[in-house]
């Protein structure tokens, strides 16, 4: 009698999104933290914990004096690792989603941001 077995199989993990809360509470955080750079624009966020280009985040953002949370599905596109150059904050950049709700915060941000669009100010990236 033979006896056939079957080799345990290989699961991989699957990694779920972090979910991280941005409140960007003036113009001015507000104008340090966008990424208009990013294809789609993004925002800059502090951490320290470890992520990886690519990485989903979900992202619950407030911003100015609204009381509206915005929930954004966005992905790891810029890295500030400790210690970065021009004494800028460890953290991530999040590319805002190719959605309508990503587009019209771009366009929302865009539209606070006008007056000082062309600054020299230096952002958390830039």
């Amino acid at each position: 009698m033979s006896t056939n077995t079957v080799a345990p199989a290989t699961v991989t993990p699957i990694r779920r999104p972090d979910v991280i809360s941005l409140n960007l509470k003036g113009k001015s955080s507000l104008y340090a933290a966008w990424m208009p750079f990013l294809k789609g624009g993004g925002l800059f966020m502090e951490s320290r914990r470890p992520h990886k280009l690519g990485d989903e985040i979900l992202l619950v953002l407030t911003f100015l004096d609204e009381s509206t949370k915005i929930p954004l599905a966005g992905t790891v596109a810029w890295l500030n690792p400790p210690h970065a150059q021009g004494n800028r904050p460890q953290g991530v950049g999040i590319r805002l989603p190719d959605t309508e709700a990503g587009k019209e915060l771009k366009k929302k941000i865009e539209g606070i941001l006008a007056p000082v669009a062309k600054s020299d100010r230096p952002t958390h990236t830039l």
